[in-house]
């Protein structure tokens, strides 16, 4: 099958991983079609938009797409964010970040989390305003009964299909009682669907002190978005750091992979930016895809990679962006001689 996949390499070194990115699946036996779209603050400088229409066509007429990372300036008139308003336009509801232990000393072991954050209303429903002469400024925090249920039922789903026991449910619905209350209700509606799993609800502040004193005891986090956002950032502390996290952007009609690291432009075209977190997430595409063996391939390539050593600086190794990739691609290689033999 011939897959066509949406590249949006973005700013900074969003354009050296996803090249490695792109490199690593040429590697495996598929076949490929891509196509390279303009998003984020170059983009803006380019066409006058952050994030074009033409942009979001593609990526509905792709099979899939991934994301390097776009830089978005908070000063910049009339500038959005286009990742916020790419999941909104395209309706991409669910937000799944893995962190699981790797094969270093920065992760700690017995990890494999997932959390799955609502992905298009909360906090970051783009409803802004100030009032009293610019001295006070309102941000609306929206959650819906649709939302809720999508981003529950996704986390229930996701823990049936991967053998998990558990969801832990997090919210703060002692203070935001009406928001994060119709949030909790509806998951306590849907986990009746799921009598085999154990709900477990959580505050939001106790999970963030429970994440640091022992992650290992969860195995699914479902929340809303800000909440997931900044869960999910300081879970993947514990597994490797930014440089290892990937991420998923699933809707209905269409999905898109990321690493969870920004653009970092200090870093862009010195040839220290590590592809893992840009490889894992395109493994993660390839799940999507229905390619789970070959998938599975490319994990176990990047792990052999960071076990013997072969990383960039910010796992304590000396290779460059490229180098690294090459080291996977040669890991990938290597593996398919053997089960050849």
């Amino acid at each position: 099958m011939n897959y066509k996949i949406c590249l949006l390499p973005g700013d900074g070194i969003g354009p050296e991983v996803i090249a490695s990115a792109k490199d690593v699946l040429e590697s495996l036996p598929l076949q490929w079609d891509f196509v390279e779209c303009g998003i984020g603050f170059g983009e803006y400088g380019r066409s006058g938009s952050p994030l074009p229409d033409s942009t979001l066509d593609e990526i509905r007429h792709a099979d899939s797409a991934l994301l390097g990372a776009v830089t978005t300036p908070p000063d910049i008139p009339n500038y959005f964010s286009p990742v916020v308003r790419m999941r909104q336009a395209l309706d991409l509801y669910a937000n799944l970040r893995p962190c699981r232990s790797i094969p270093h000393e920065s992760s700690k072991p017995n990890i494999d989390l997932l959390i799955a954050r609502e992905n298009t209303e909360g906090l970051y429903s783009g409803i802004e305003r100030l009032e009293d002469n610019g001295n006070r400024a309102i941000t609306e925090r929206v959650i819906t009964r649709k939302g809720s249920e999508r981003i529950v039922r996704k986390a229930f789903d996701m823990a049936r299909q991967t053998g998990r026991e558990s969801v832990h449910v997090v919210h703060k619905a002692n203070v935001l009682r009406q928001t994060c209350g119709l949030f909790r209700s509806v998951a306590f509606e849907i986990a009746k669907e799921y009598p085999e799993l154990t709900l477990r609800e959580m505050l939001v502040d106790t999970c963030a002190m429970e994440l640091v004193r022992a992650p290992e005891q969860f195995e699914i986090i479902v929340t809303t978005n800000l909440f997931g956002d900044i869960l999910s950032d300081e879970a993947c502390m514990f597994t490797g750091g930014l440089g290892v996290a990937a991420s998923a952007n699933i809707g209905t009609d269409a999905a898109i992979f990321e690493p969870v690291h920004g653009s970092a432009p200090t870093l862009a075209g010195a040839g220290r930016a590590n592809p893992t977190a840009a490889i894992l997430a395109s493994a993660m595409m390839l799940d999507h895809l229905g390619e789970r063996e070959q998938a599975n391939r490319l994990r176990y390539a990047v792990e052999n990679c960071i076990a013997s050593g072969d990383t960039t600086s910010d796992l304590g190794g000396v290779l460059t962006t490229s180098q690294m990739t090459e080291k996977i691609i040669r890991n990938i290689m290597t593996e398919s001689e053997r089960f050849a033999s």
